[in-house]
């Protein structure tokens, strides 16, 4: 029963007694009846304001809460003119103007939180209260290869290798290194944040890959421009004094001067040897900017298959092409992107050494290019260190071959991956669109 209900039957009760009394009274003191009817009036119009009085600051409290449960924190109400009224509702309004600051102010942080998380390079795993994965940003689904809404639901141990057993034991505050296909690599860093009282885990991921590869071309950079230098200083030395020699042989006995001359030319010849190795790297180093124009990457392609016919026809080597029937027209810089496709192939030829095939296929929507072949697959561990300077398989690499690929396609802004597909062939696949941060 209502507070309203339970003052209107006492109200109704008192009166219903004074009158049964006062028309006890007509009869007997009709003077004193007459004033017991104006009591009774008077009653009446006091027990009225009384219920006006009582009932206005129930409307406005039930007003009031209804506003607050549906959230709407624009309902205000002005003064009465009754102190003890106007002074509820003065903290009412108080109240109301206090909670609509706070909620405009947390809308407009969540709303910049987000912006902020969409918009960073930075991936972002948010994780419900089971450890799941409940959303993920733009940067994160990038990372990972996958849109928000196949993520969502996830525990990241069952995110695809190698980010699930990267993530899935991942203490707080404790970075753990990961690097993908010998090329990428990441940082994944876990925290906590309070949410409704409750700790709720997310997931940072950076990407660490020009970062790193910067810091690694400064160092090898000079190394080798130290290396190059004394050497080369050496080397310009050693030969001019070998070539003097040659002016002595004819002093030398006839039988002397052929293993003299033999030996003065092979160490001549070592030592160019020496020179252009160490130029390579020096190469790799001082790799200029590209200069970009409109080039037929089909005709590239032709000519570095040109290039390395002789070798193919010996390691009987089969090459099939599928390319479209219009010219793959992108500004690039024609001149370092051979030089990238010529390792690339040479690679693959190795990789095959007799009796395979090389497929080299390209897409107009969008352009991509990719060199493929049925030679050795990669490990897993040799995926790891594909693109590392100095790192090579072959008991004579250079490793550089690879290291060059990398600079050119990450100049040119051209995402690539190399990678070893279902059927166990070998592909490099290179997008000739220039990513965002290229």
């Amino acid at each position: 029963m209502s507070l309203r209900l339970k003052f209107l039957l006492l109200v109704g009760l008192l009166h219903a007694v004074l009158i049964a009394l006062a028309a006890q009274l007509r009869t007997t003191n009709p003077a004193l009846f007459i004033g017991s009817e104006v009591l009774l009036l008077v009653s009446l119009g006091l027990a009225a304001q009384l219920y006006q009085s009582f009932v206005r600051p129930l409307q406005l409290i039930a007003a009031g809460t209804a506003a607050m449960q549906a959230r709407d924190f624009s309902l205000k109400f002005v003064p009465v003119g009754q102190r003890e009224m106007d002074q509820l509702i003065g903290v009412y309004n108080q109240m109301i103007d206090a909670l609509r600051r706070e909620r405009v102010s947390q809308h407009e942080k969540s709303a910049l939180l987000e912006r902020l998380i969409d918009a960073s390079p930075a991936g972002i795993l948010l994780l419900d209260f089971d450890g799941r994965i409940e959303s993920a940003n733009p940067a994160a689904e990038r990372f990972l290869g996958q849109p928000g809404p196949a993520l969502r639901g996830l525990l990241p141990a069952d995110l695809p290798e190698p980010w699930g057993a990267a993530l899935a034991d991942l203490p707080d505050q404790q970075p753990r290194a990961l690097r993908l296909s010998g090329l990428a690599s990441y940082r994944a860093t876990a925290a906590s944040f309070l949410d409704r009282g409750f700790s709720r885990r997310f997931v940072l991921l950076e990407e660490l890959t020009r970062e790193l590869i910067k810091q690694e071309k400064q160092a090898y950079e000079q190394l080798i421009r130290m290396m190059a230098h004394e050497i080369n200083n050496s080397i310009g030395a050693i030969n001019s004094i070998l070539h003097s020699f040659h002016h002595y042989a004819p002093q030398l006995d006839a039988a002397d001067e052929p293993d003299f001359t033999q030996a003065l030319d092979v160490s001549i010849a070592r030592n160019t040897q020496l020179a252009n190795f160490i130029g390579d790297f020096a190469r790799l180093v001082r790799l200029p900017p590209p200069t970009r124009a409109s080039t037929d990457v089909h005709a590239l392609l032709r000519a570095t298959a040109r290039l390395l016919q002789p070798q193919s026809q010996q390691r009987r080597v089969h090459w099939h092409w599928h390319l479209g029937e219009e010219p793959l027209v992108v500004a690039l810089d024609a001149r370092q992107l051979e030089q990238a496709l010529l390792n690339i192939a040479k690679n693959a030829l190795e990789a095959i050494g007799t009796d395979g095939n090389i497929w080299v296929r390209t897409t107009a929507t969008p352009p991509a290019l990719v060199i493929e072949n049925d030679g050795l697959a990669l490990t897993p561990a040799v995926s790891q260190r594909l693109f590392t300077p100095f790192f090579s398989t072959k008991r004579d690499g250079q490793g550089i071959g690879l290291t060059l690929v990398r600079d050119v396609l990450l100049a040119h802004g051209f995402p690539f991956r190399l990678e070893t597909a279902a059927e166990g062939h070998t592909r490099f696949r290179i997008e000739l669109v220039a990513d965002e941060v290229g």
